[in-house]
C-alpha cells in the first residue's frame, strides 16, 4: 500500500493518532509517576527513595539509548504489515508483559529489571509513533498534528493517575490497569494505521555504518544541530522546575509537607490547561500562517519568563501566575516544535524514525543530569531556589534564541 503524502489528514486519522499516543503515555508514565514508587516501599521502606531514584535513573538511561536504536530499526523493516505497525503492536504488549513482572517483583532487583524492559519496549512504540507524523502527515497540516500530540502526554498522564487511585490498594493492577488501558488504545491506532507495506529505498549497510549512522553531523545538517540543542535546553530548564518546584514550596514558600502536594497539585493543573490550550492554538495557527519558528521562538520567550516569575514571586498566588505563564510558553513550543523538526528532516525521511530517536535523546537526557546539576547549584548558593530557577529560565532563553539560526523551516 502507498500513502499519499499530499493528502490532508481527517479528524479520523487526528482522533485516532491522539487516542494512541495517549495510550503510550499513559502506560509508560504511570509507572515513574506512582506504581513503582509503591512498589519499592513495599519491598523495602527503609530505601524506597535510594531505590526509586536507581531504578528510574537507569530506566531513563535505557530509553536515552533505545529509543534511536528502536527508529533505525523501524526505519528499514520490511514487512507486508508495514514500517510501523509491527513495532507499535510487539512493542505494547511486550511492554505490558515487563510491568507484571514488575508488579510481582519480590526483590529490588527484579524490579529494575523489569522497568528496563519496559522501557526498552515502550521506547520501541514511541520511536514508530512519533515517525508517524513525517510518514503521513503533509508538512502544511503538521502544526496542526503536532499540537495534539503535544497534549497527549499531560492527559496521559492525568488519566493513569486517575486509574491508579481507583485500585490502589491492588498492586498488580496499578501497573496492569493503566498498561492494559494504554495497550488497548495503541492497538486501536495500530490496527487502523494505513502503514506502507514496504520502505522507501533504503541501502544495505554494515555494521560499522549502522553505528556511524546514530550521528547526525552538525556540520551537514546544522538545522538538525540546532533543533536539537534547542529542545535540549528547553527540555533541562523544564526539569529542574519539575525536580525542585516541591521543595521551594516547602523551604522557599514555609508550606508544611502534608499541604505540599495540594498546593503543587493546584499549580500543576493550571499550568497543563494552559499548556494545552496554547499547544493546539499554537499548532493550528503555525498551519495557517505556515510559520514554525516563530511560535517555538516566542513559545521559549514565553517559558523563560513564567520560570522567573516563579523564581522572583513573593508568596504563593505570584507562583500561580509564573506557572501559568510558563505554561502558556511550554504549550507554545512543544505544540510547534515536532512540526518544525521534521520540516528540518525532510532531507532524510529514510532515517525519519531514527532521527526524531536522537531528537528524543536531547529530550530525556536532561532529566538524568538535574539531580547531579541541580544539587551543585543548590550546594553552592546554599539551597538557593530562586537562584537555580534563573538559571532554568535561562536555559529556556537560550533554548529560543538557537532556534534562530535555522535556514530550511520558516
Amino acid at each position: 500500500m502507498t500513502i499519499d503524502r499530499t493528502q490532508r489528514v481527517g479528524w479520523k486519522f487526528l482522533a485516532l493518532y491522539a487516542f494512541g499516543y495517549t495510550g503510550i503515555w499513559m502506560a509508560l508514565l504511570t509507572p515513574g509517576m506512582v506504581s513503582i514508587a509503591l512498589k519499592l516501599r513495599q519491598l523495602s521502606p527503609g530505601s524506597a527513595a535510594h531505590d526509586l531514584a536507581l531504578v528510574l535513573s537507569i530506566g531513563a538511561g535505557v530509553a536515552i539509548v533505545s529509543n534511536p536504536i528502536f527508529g533505525r530499526l523501524s526505519d528499514r523493516t520490511r514487512s507486508r504489515f508495514g514500517r510501523r505497525r509491527p513495532w507499535i503492536v510487539a512493542g505494547m504488549l511486550c511492554g505490558t508483559l515487563a510491568l507484571v513482572i514488575v508488579a510481582q517483583a519480590q526483590n529490588v532487583g527484579m524490579v529494575l529489571t523489569g522497568w528496563c524492559l519496559a522501557q526498552l519496549a515502550f521506547n520501541a512504540v514511541l520511536a514508530a509513533m512519533v515517525a508517524v507524523l513525517p510518514d503521513q502527515v503533509p508538512e502544511e497540516n503538521r502544526g496542526t498534528v503536532s499540537g495534539i500530540i503535544a497534549v497527549c502526554l499531560p492527559i496521559g498522564q492525568a488519566l493513569g493517575s486517575v486509574a491508579v487511585r481507583e485500585v490502589a490498594d491492588v498492586t498488580l493492577l496499578t501497573f496492569l490497569l493503566p498498561a492494559v488501558l494504554g495497550c488497548t488504545a495503541a492497538l486501536v491506532f495500530a490496527l487502523w494505521l494505513p502503514d506502507d507495506a514496504q520502505p522507501l529505498a533504503t541501502p544495505r549497510l554494515s555494521l560499522r555504518d549502522s553505528f556511524r549512522g546514530f550521528w547526525v553531523d552538525p556540520r551537514q545538517y546544522p538545522d538538525f544541530g540546532w533543533a536539537c540543542l534547542s529542545r535540549f535546553l528547553i527540555s533541562m530548564g523544564s526539569a529542574f522546575i519539575n525536580a525542585y518546584l516541591p521543595y521551594y514550596l516547602i523551604e522557599g514558600f514555609g508550606f508544611a509537607q502534608e499541604r505540599v502536594a495540594g498546593r503543587l497539585s493546584q499549580a500543576v493543573v493550571i499550568q497543563t490547561v494552559l499548556m494545552v490550550l496554547a499547544g493546539l492554538i499554537s499548532g493550528k495557527l503555525s498551519d495557517v500562517m505556515q510559520r514554525r519558528k516563530v511560535f517555538v521562538f516566542a513559545g521559549g520567550l514565553f517559558y523563560a519568563a513564567g520560570l522567573c516569575l516563579v523564581a522572583l514571586a513573593p508568596n504563593y498566588q505570584s507562583l500561580l501566575i509564573g506557572m501559568a505563564v510558563a505554561g502558556i510558553g511550554h504549550g507554545a513550543y512543544f505544540g510547534t516544535d515536532l512540526a518544525l523538526v521534521t520540516g528540518v528532516l525532510r532531507s532524510r525521511p529514510q532515517d525519519s524514525a531514527k532521527d526524531l530517536g536522537l531528537l528524543n535523546v536531547a529530550n530525556t537526557l536532561p532529566q538524568s543530569l538535574t539531580p547531579a546539576l541541580g544539587s551543585f547549584v543548590l550546594l553552592q548558593t546554599g539551597g538557593n531556589y530562586p537562584v537555580l530557577f534563573v538559571l532554568a529560565a535561562i536555559s529556556a532563553l537560550l533554548s529560543s534564541l538557537a532556534i534562530t539560526p535555522l535556514r530550511s523551516v520558516r
